[in-house]
């Protein structure tokens, strides 16, 4: 039988205390050093140690003692002391602990017997607690509540054991009286429990015969009947209707923790609509009237967990769930949002966006913290809804544009590429939206949210006013050229020289300028740049976010202002039938592109211009000096469908997770289908009749039926030791979250008795074991089951070795048998995920922890490694499929992965193949804690070769 021991403390082992000392200290008057002496010796018997020597000390000494912890730390010693011999028979010393507790039983002080109660409870020898029978029961009617409620505990801890229905016969019958006349909240509790495990007629009785007083009852008391109702309903589902409506009556409880196991219980019994209603309606509630973040999140994934079984319900209470983003906490309002977006339908979609947008609002107004960072969760949840609704796009689009220069530069791009998808998929709206852009498009400061602006411009000011109002905006927000002045004429010499190897013809001439001293000098027509010492021209106080973030090297953006004036020049061509116009137009934009050039050629800016940048404004300049037709199509047209294409894929990856989420059920083709409609309905209530349809629906499609098969536990049985030992031991490995069961099957295939065999189990790594391994005796040729819980505190991968232990009668000496290492797998704990890529970015950029394998595999086609690699790590690749499509030698990819304690695993995989068909390259891991990136990296060394 298992050994317990309520108590659990550390024990430093680096300097036990001799229990030559502990006895001296147990033997003197002094109570300080008795209490300190007796906690030495627990702890000495905890970890271990038999201390016989110390039993009569104790029993002259401290037994005694008046002081309460003295006694108690003396139940203590006694709850852990073997009190039997090898065969089993109580030891002839504890008679004299009988007489002692006997008294205790007995004793004037509340505190003593109720503490000596509770002793009792955790007493498994029949010899000992049967002398205490009559003192037990007579505190069935004591004065004070705490020991009737700690001797009803009493008579169910004994009425358990095997010989308890022997000991006490009466008892069920002596505490349902006791349950009739208690007025105690807790003893009544513990009465009812006592019931409920060890007499469930009677509890069930004692429930319907006053089912109508069930809400007046104590909250401890409507727990216990929670309890009782589940265990019921589930063992005789006949019932199940009248059950459910004693929890829905619990439903008005004043106790948070009832109504909130109520609804638990209603889930878990009822897939009846009203029950499902009823659940819900309370999550709702407890989400609002609860002021704890942590009881708030719990609600949440309650509520989650609905929306994936029950959505058509869910989406009737879509605006309750709402209510929470009330909350201050990020966390909550996180979970909200991912909870409402997948509830929104065309009924419900106006009245979301419509709170979204007041939100979005409110934090223009306050200075919380946070703001900026709630405001980018709102705008992508708006994002989405114009996703899947585009109709309500035009509500929110102009809006959000207010905050195309947020100071939140993740916000800013949220929005910036809202703007741009929906200007895709609403053409009604392109418009307004272009118009409001170039109105807006001066407040912007994130260079990476100008970029896609100017390409939203370049791609959609079709008509001649926006082309034209395109242009003037790129040049007000770029300001006066030049941007920079050059100190003699020799210099601006070099810079025009510069400027000609652009095109075979030379683009420039030049022509005399009078300087700010009344002298003469020559300037380029193509750059107009006058020439003053070498610095930079800030411009005006109305110049422009462009020329401001110019003047700071950014010369990326220079090259999309390039492609961006290029577009507009060849799509004025088209519009503007006035050639004077559209060769104005170009020689300002050659103007301006070559003075970028000058720009990043000069010794002005601490960093010159990139080559990229460089090689891409060049092809512009040459461009609209000379336009042909089929550079014209790839500039005007190919973006525009690569765009669309894009856009598509997205909308093809969302539907295929979607569809991957989906529950799929079938049912077999001889499952009973029972027709309700063909029942009597004679008594029924209307929660039966629908819990009635519920189930024929499921049994008809399957939902009953379990996918793991025998197959799959196969897999997860591991040989602990050789068939020819004299102990055969398998273990069965059961990974849950956060623990771990090793269920052991231990075979003696011996001829012989093996007594106080143990299995006896280490760690390493996060892994800790909870319970101390227990004695057990085995017969000839017999097996037992041994199980181990181990918990788990990262995914770091841990080992758990050990051995079992064992003696036979013939040999004195302990016998060991040295067990297989268990590997626990990090796949067991991490499980595909999805980001986005700016999400993905920036965790790439924060994570500390980097692990850089090499490749080295027998596969030889990139793809096929790829998909060894996301089959090997149980990772979503995020990079889009018609991003790897096509045959060029090189691949890259991201994965992306989260585990069970929220750690998220960031794996970039970069490979060339080499002239000999051979692939080469690096996947990098990043992870915030170490463990996880080095477990990931072992792994991935192990299976990139291509084997299981």
């Amino acid at each position: 039988m298992e050994k317990s021991c309520s108590l659990l403390i550390h024990f430093d082992k680096g300097t036990p205390a001799l229990a030559n000392e502990i006895k001296e200290a147990l033997e003197g008057s002094d109570v300080p050093a008795k209490v300190d002496a007796m906690k030495k010796a627990v702890m000495l018997l905890l970890n271990g140690e038999t201390l016989p020597q110390l039993f009569i000390t104790i029993i002259r000494y401290v037994l005694p003692s008046e002081d309460h912890t003295i006694q108690k730390l003396l139940l203590l010693y006694l709850e852990i002391i073997e009190k039997t011999d090898s065969k089993g028979r109580v030891l002839p010393e504890m008679i004299l602990i009988c007489q002692n507790l006997r008294n205790n039983l007995q004793h004037p002080n509340e505190y003593i017997r109720g503490v000596t109660l509770r002793f009792l409870c955790r007493l498994n020898e029949v010899d000992i607690i049967e002398p205490l029978i009559p003192s037990i029961m007579s505190n069935l009617e004591h004065r004070h509540p705490y020991v009737r409620r700690n001797a009803i505990l009493a008579v169910m801890a004994v009425y358990k054991l095997p010989q308890g229905e022997q000991l006490l016969a009466d008892a069920p019958e002596k505490i349902e009286n006791v349950l009739t006349t208690e007025q105690d909240p807790s003893a009544k509790r513990n009465a009812f429990l006592m019931l409920f495990q060890c007499a469930q007629e009677r509890a069930i009785n004692y429930l319907l015969t006053h089912v109508d007083r069930v809400s007046d009852w104590g909250d401890l008391l409507q727990m216990v009947v929670l309890d009782l109702v589940r265990k019921v309903c589930r063992t005789n589902k006949g019932e199940k209707g009248k059950y459910i409506k004693i929890i829905i009556s619990l439903l008005n409880a004043p106790s948070a923790a009832v109504v909130y196991e109520c609804a638990g219980t209603l889930v878990s019994l009822s897939s009846a609509p009203t029950a499902i209603r009823a659940a819900a309606n309370t999550y709702c509630q407890l989400l609002q009237s609860q002021s704890d973040n942590n009881v708030k999140l719990i609600v949440l994934d309650r509520l989650n967990e609905l929306k994936s079984s029950h959505r058509e319900i869910m989406v009737d209470m879509i605006m309750d769930v709402l209510r929470a983003l009330s909350s201050p906490n990020l966390d909550i309002r996180r979970k909200t949002l991912d909870i409402v977006l997948e509830l929104i339908t065309p009924r419900n979609i106006n009245e979301v966006v419509l709170t979204l947008k007041k939100e979005v609002m409110k934090t223009q107004s306050g200075e919380l913290e946070k703001n900026g960072e709630y405001r980018q969760m709102l705008i992508q949840a708006i994002h989405s809804c114009a996703v899947k609704f585009p109709e309500v796009a035009s509500t929110v689009v102009h809006l959000l544009m207010d905050f195309l220069g947020d100071n939140n530069v993740a916000s800013a791009i949220d929005v910036v590429v809202f703007v741009r998808e929906i200007i895709e998929t609403n053409p009604k709206l392109r418009v307004s939206i272009v118009t409001r852009l170039l109105d807006t498009f001066y407040q912007i400061r994130a260079a990476r949210v100008c970029s896609c602006a100017l390409w939203i411009i370049g791609e959609y000011c079709i008509s001649l006013s926006e082309v034209e109002s395109g242009i003037a905006t790129i040049k007000q927000c770029l300001g006066d050229l030049p941007f920079y002045s050059a100190s003699e004429e020799g210099e601006a010499n070099d810079s025009s020289k510069k400027s000609q190897p652009i095109n075979s013809t030379t683009v420039s001439s030049r022509r005399p300028a009078v300087l700010a001293d009344g002298t003469y000098a020559t300037q380029s027509a193509a750059s107009e740049t006058a020439f003053s010492p070498p610095t930079v021209v800030q411009g005006s106080l109305t110049a422009g976010n462009l020329r401001s973030l110019l003047l700071t090297g950014d010369f990326f953006l220079g090259a999309v202002v390039a492609c961006t004036l290029t577009k507009l020049i060849l799509r004025l061509e088209e519009v503007q039938p006035s050639k004077v116009e559209v060769n104005k137009a170009t020689t300002n934009a050659l103007l301006i592109i070559v003075s970028m050039i000058q720009l990043g050629q000069s010794s002005a800016l601490p960093h010159p211009i990139d080559n990229d940048s460089y090689d891409r404004m060049v092809l512009c300049v040459r461009l609209l000096c000379n336009t042909g037709n089929e550079v014209r199509k790839i500039w005007l047209n190919s973006c525009h469908e690569s765009f669309i294409k894009m856009l598509s894929d997205k909308q093809m990856r969302e539907t295929e997770e979607i569809k991957a989420k989906a529950q799929i059920s079938h049912s077999q083709p001889d499952d009973l289908i029972d027709f309700y409609h063909l029942k009597s309905r004679r008594g029924m209530s209307q929660l039966e009749l629908e819990e009635a349809v519920q189930d024929d629906l499921k049994r008809a499609t399957g939902e009953f039926v379990k996918d793991e098969t025998d197959a799959n536990k196969l897999n997860r049985v591991l040989q602990l030791t050789g068939f020819s030992d004299p102990v055969y031991a398998e273990a069965y490995v059961t990974v849950h979250h956060y623990d771990i069961v090793l269920d052991v099957t231990v075979i003696n295939r011996t001829k012989e008795t093996l007594q106080n065999l143990c299995l006896e189990l280490a760690t390493m790594g996060d892994l800790k074991l909870v319970e101390r391994p227990q004695n057990y005796t085995l017969a000839p040729e017999s097996s037992k089951q041994i199980k181990a819980n181990i918990k788990v505190s990262s995914t770091e991968t841990g080992v758990i070795f050990g051995n079992i232990v064992y003696e036979t009668s013939n040999v004195f000496d302990r016998m060991v048998v040295v067990l297989n290492d268990i590997h626990i797998d990090i796949m067991d704990y991490i499980s595909p995920a999805v980001c986005s890529d700016a999400a993905f970015r920036t965790m790439w950029a924060e994570f500390e922890w980097e692990n850089k394998v090499a490749v080295n595999t027998v596969i030889q086609d990139e793809k096929d490694f790829l998909d060894h690699i996301i089959k090997s790590t149980n990772m979503k690749c995020l990079t889009a499929l018609s991003a790897l499509e096509g045959e060029c030698g090189f691949l890259a990819a991201n994965l992306y992965a989260k585990s069970v304690f929220g750690e998220d695993a960031l794996v970039n995989v970069s490979i060339e193949k080499q002239a000999d068909s051979k692939l080469s390259g690096y996947i990098r891991i990043r992870s915030k804690t170490q463990g996880i990136a080095l477990s990931l990296g072992d792994k991935i060394t192990l299976k990139q070769k291509g084997g299981s």
